[in-house]
This record gives C-alpha cells, structure tokens and sequence, in this order.
C-alpha cells in the first residue's frame, strides 16, 4: 500500500522557519519517483509549491517561495525535506506532498497524497 505522510507543520511567527517531511512507505524514491509539494488556504484554491526530480538534480518553485523554500530528497530515507524560511502570514495553508511517476518535474499525474499539515504563520 502506497503512503505518504507529513508532518513538521506547526505555528509559528513571521520570519521563522520550518521544515516539512514527507515520508515515502509502500514504493522506493530510487525509481523515477517525482515528489511535490501544494499548499491551500482557506478559500483558495491548491497551488504548486515545489518540485524534486527522481534525481534529485531539478527543482522548481513557485514565484511566491523562490529563494526562501527548499527541497530536498534523501532516498535513503524514502523522504522529502521542504525548508521554508523567512516564512510570511500569506504562506498559511494546509501543505501536502505527492508523487508521481516520471523523472522531471511537474510530474504529469500526482497519483499519490498525503494527508496534509497545517502550517500557521502568525504573530
């Protein structure tokens, strides 16, 4: 059985930083295995975040996080990392990673979710 799990959401202030796991179990991140984070707020649509190759070599960001997100994969661990800094009020919103099948990013289907977690940016 396919899952993937978040975790590492939590409240935290303007300007502070967080990192989101994903955990992989069911499949191995070693064969083409495109990961992504999405986002949504409350009354906004889901939008993509960011994007990690199967190699790990590629990544993309939205305009709205470059420069203050990262992603990373360690296979090993059958997790993705996504570091977010200098984090703002308008990047509160549920976050989910997925997967997809492929090598380069976007993945044309994200056929597996996770179920979600919440990130609060507040004072």
């Amino acid at each position: 059985q396919y899952q993937l799990v978040e975790s590492g959401g939590d409240l935290v202030q303007p300007g502070g930083s967080l990192r989101l796991s994903c955990v992989v179990s069911g499949f191995s991140l070693d064969y083409y295995i495109v990961i992504a984070w999405f986002r949504q707020a409350p009354g906004k649509e889901r939008e993509g975040v960011s994007c990690v190759s199967s190699s790990g070599f590629t990544t993309v960001y939205s305009d709205s996080v470059k420069g203050r997100f990262t992603i990373s994969r360690d296979n090993a661990k059958n997790t993705v990392y996504l570091q977010m800094n200098s984090l703002k009020p308008e990047d509160t919103a549920v976050y989910y990673c997925a997967a997809g099948h492929g090598s380069d990013c976007p993945a044309q289907i994200y056929d597996y979710w996770g179920q979600g977690t919440q990130v609060t940016v507040s004072s």
